[in-house]
């Protein structure tokens, strides 16, 4: 399963562009769903019919994704490392992130609109980074009960992926300790994209690190920088062997 942009023109999406494939499934929600989706339990007089529900399930979708999603990038990490990765990737803060690029905000303003009076604020949801983040998973649980994992966690990962590549930059910078290691022999690190598939929104790339032109690891990532993360991170294996 499988961001920025980068500077070399990556075709990985990132914030926006990242969004767009969950976009599009939500989209495909039946519209009772949809309003579920951001309907705060203040609003409705059964709890059930607020988002709780399936923020539940979304939470445990996101989670899955992600996890299986690092597992298969960074075969070297042990379980400290992605667990503390996991955790900053689908974070409260990580969620409400992404709430801004599928456009919670707009969309709990309309719900607001047709919504019974009385009940907590607009306003004070969106000052919330739980009420953001519930109302992302809550997206995510109902694509899933509609469309299954196989086209729901592509699409959640494509939507995650900045955050995922935040955290890891921040807690697995493969590429710094590769260099650092080369530094003290004197050699020097190059990432060679190998090859790339997929469409523009779900794109892989394969890269491999090489020293003196002979290949020391290799890796894949939907990003360049991703890549060339999992890349350092095998050849890191290699050369300590």
């Amino acid at each position: 399963m499988t961001a920025a942009r980068d500077d070399e023109g990556s075709a990985a999406p990132d914030g926006g562009e990242g969004a767009a494939a969950l976009l599009a499934l939500i989209a495909e929600l039946p519209e009772d769903a949809r309003e579920r989706a951001v309907t705060h339990s203040s609003w409705t007089p059964r709890r059930v019919d607020s988002w709780g529900r399936a923020a539940f399930l979304g939470d445990s979708v996101l989670g899955l994704a992600v996890a299986e999603e690092l597992y298969r990038r960074y075969p070297r990490s042990d379980i400290g490392r992605l667990t503390k990765v996991h955790g900053q990737a689908v974070s409260g803060r990580a969620c409400a992130e992404v709430a801004i690029d599928l456009g919670v905000p707009e969309m709990l303003s309309a719900r607001r609109e047709h919504a019974p009076e009385g009940g907590i604020s607009v306003e004070e949801l969106l000052a919330s980074e739980r009420a953001m983040a519930s109302i992302v998973e809550a997206l995510i649980g109902l694509v899933y009960l509609e469309q299954g994992l196989e086209r729901t966690a592509p699409a959640v990962l494509a939507a995650f992926e900045a955050q995922i590549g935040l955290a890891s930059e921040t807690m697995l910078d493969f590429k710094s300790a590769l260099q650092e290691l080369l530094a003290r022999r004197g050699d020097v690190v190059v990432y060679v994209v190998a090859g790339e598939e997929g469409p523009p929104h779900s794109r892989r790339f394969e890269v491999e690190a090489t020293v003196a032109g002979e290949r020391v690891g290799r890796g894949s990532g939907p990003s360049k920088k991703a890549a060339e993360q999992a890349a350092a991170s095998d050849a890191l294996a290699t050369l300590s062997a």
